[in-house]
């Protein structure tokens, strides 16, 4: 008589699990969740260069070419209660402005650059630091950088998005661009972004870089946006 073979249970096949996909890149979800976690972490961020006026805003952008904040408001109490309005610093000797701006670096270019905007401030635009993009890149020694910055925070103008350093390194960081010329990572942003966060977006993003996704070691344990950040030099 012939054994029987006891029959083997079939195997289960164990159910896969989806995971949901991480959300990438410039998708519109992501895009509005660094948003709000910025708002969170930094309600009132705006510029930290020291102003009362957008004449007095335009003097300091230019002087923080290379240079860091912190210096620039060391330089320009002195600057502006010598030479307060466009008035005064559009007839100023270049000689007498560079030893007030040398320790900003660059400051015979940046003397210049002073004087003649100051100039053409007074002599086309009727002593009024401009309130357009096209207008503001005509004064010496203004690029759109500079521009958005006076114009979003000393009138509040969403004409673009300001690209420092800062913002230059997080956005390709938080894979908002690919682009490493800022113009291009102005125009990725600003095709992603609300108009009317524009102006608080760049501010929220330069006080980020510089208080915890820093260069040299970025603290991304402290990070509220850790989550959503997938750059692959993570220190957690």
């Amino acid at each position: 008589m012939m054994a029987t073979t006891a029959t083997r249970p079939a195997k289960m096949k164990s159910k896969k699990v989806a995971k949901a996909p991480k959300l990438r890149g410039t998708d519109p979800k992501r895009v509005r969740a660094i948003l709000e976690k910025l708002d969170q972490q930094y309600p009132s961020a705006t510029c930290a260069l020291h102003h009362r006026n957008a004449y007095e805003l335009l003097v300091a952008t230019i002087l923080s070419a290379q240079c860091t904040d912190e210096r620039v408001n060391r330089v320009t109490p002195g600057l502006f209660a010598k030479y307060p309005t466009p008035a005064h610093l559009a007839c100023a000797h270049p000689n007498e402005i560079e030893k007030e701006i040398r320790s900003t670096g660059f400051y015979r270019n940046k003397a210049r650059a002073l004087i003649g905007a100051s100039k053409m401030i007074q002599e086309k635009f009727g002593g009024q630091v401009p309130r357009t993009m096209d207008e503001m890149l005509e004064l010496p020694g203004v690029a759109r950088k500079t521009a958005n910055v006076v114009l979003g925070t000393a009138y509040g103008i969403p004409s673009g998005i300001v690209v420092d350093t800062h913002v230059q390194r997080l956005a390709r960081r938080l894979d908002l661009t690919k682009n490493t010329d800022p113009k291009k990572i102005e125009q990725d942003l600003m095709r992603i972004l609300p108009q009317e966060k524009w102006i608080r977006f760049s501010h929220q993003l330069i006080w980020h870089g510089r208080r915890i996704c820093q260069a040299r070691k970025p603290r991304c344990a402290e990070c509220t946006l850790e989550a959503l950040c997938y750059a692959k030099d993570k220190t957690i």
